[in-house]
């Protein structure tokens, strides 16, 4: 564990909060904390007591009060693109670039280390009986016992970083760059696999009916039924690791290279909303609809039907997926610093739906919400 290196900001910085067209004044800063001259690709997680985890492509790890002060900083050999997941114990999970995933306890300390072949850029997901799971760009996908001993590993034909997801049977879904989307059961055996146009480097989302929805590099959504056959596909064109999420009616919401479409349970495009800049991260959505996307510098609000609420310009460009807390609150992390926000319209909390967010909640435990 290592002492901070870097200051903690607490005012909102005004040339950062000013609107640009839009029907609202956007978000402003809670608190702020610069954390390095690396970018964070990976995205933030809250623990039930309110700590917020943030990993950057540095190496670190950043735990911090909900305020905004920060509780300590661990430090793993090398860039950390894995989101941290939470565990019901508090352990925090994540994959780095040093070729081992990461067990850290509550208080920074390093719990153990589990040696891989290549770098681990998936981030894990949590079973309800504490296995882990994740993949490797060796082209192995891990499940781990929560003493990190190897529980089994299955084998695809390319790199997986696509991030799992599991449904309310405990099936694990994932997609390699083998160009194939699998299901695999708690044991490891291979229930089915789908075929795809293209490399898969996103991660899964499940919708309230089982159903997963995941996007390829061929350009096309998918939605599969829990027995792997096709409900429909979209050709949306993305080709980015921006995964889908859904809201509480079951619109699906994906950011596709430089836009965000909106699409109905069916599979038909209700919208298609365009700013201007790449977008690399997944939406999020608020209980009021409120749709959060990330085009490169900027953080937008969305209304349900694809009208620009606000735009909030930050400093520099976002690769870190926003999240949504409990109580309102907007997390996300741009090239240098991490934010706290609030809308200064009024924040809603995040989407009671089965995935309204990346890694389907504040945990980042990758299972599907069935409440």
């Amino acid at each position: 564990m290592r002492l901070p290196h870097l200051a903690l900001a607490a005012a909102c910085i005004f040339s950062l909060c000013a609107p640009i067209a839009g029907r609202a004044q956007p978000a402003t800063n809670l608190w702020q904390f610069t954390m390095s001259d690396y970018r964070a690709d990976a995205s933030p997680a809250i623990a039930p007591d309110g700590t917020i985890y943030q990993a950057t492509f540095l190496g670190d790890l950043f735990a911090f009060t909900p305020d905004g002060r920060l509780k300590w900083t661990f430090n793993a050999g090398r860039e950390i693109k894995s989101s941290p997941a939470i565990a019901d114990d508090g352990t925090i999970y994540f994959g780095s670039r040093d070729l081992n995933f990461y067990a850290v306890s509550t208080n920074g300390t390093l719990k153990w280390t589990f040696p891989t072949g290549a770098w681990v850029d998936s981030s894990p997901a949590i079973g309800t009986d504490g296995t882990i799971y994740f993949g490797s760009w060796d082209t192995n996908f891990y499940a781990l016992n929560p003493d990190g001993t190897k529980k089994w590993t299955f084998p695809t034909g390319g790199i997986i970083d696509s991030s799992p997801a599991i449904g309310a049977d405990g099936t694990i879904y994932f997609g390699s760059h083998d160009k194939h989307f699998y299901a695999l059961n708690p044991a490891g055996v291979k229930k089915w696999a789908v075929a795809t146009g293209g490399q898969i480097a996103s991660s899964p989302a499940i919708g309230a009916d089982g159903t997963i929805y995941f996007n390829a590099t061929d350009g096309n959504l998918y939605a599969l039924r829990p027995d792997g056959t096709e409900r429909w596909r979209l050709h949306t064109g993305g080709t980015t690791e921006s995964s889908p999420v859904l809201d509480g009616q079951g619109i699906i919401y994906l950011s596709a290279n430089n836009g965000t479409v909106a699409v109905s349970e069916d599979g038909k495009k209700l919208w298609n909303f365009e700013p201007a800049g790449r977008i690399n991260v997944s939406p999020v959505v608020a209980a009021d609809r409120t749709v959060l996307i990330a085009p490169w510098q900027d953080l937008i609000a969305l209304g349900p039907d694809g009208t620009q609420l606000w735009r909030l310009t930050l400093k520099y460009p976002v690769n870190s997926s926003p999240v949504i807390g409990d109580n309102g609150v907007i997390y996300v992390a741009d090239n240098r610093i991490f934010n706290a926000l609030v809308a200064t319209n009024g924040s809603a909390p995040l989407a009671k739906s089965s995935w309204p967010m990346f890694r389907a909640n504040p945990r980042h435990t990758g299972r599907v919400n069935t409440n």
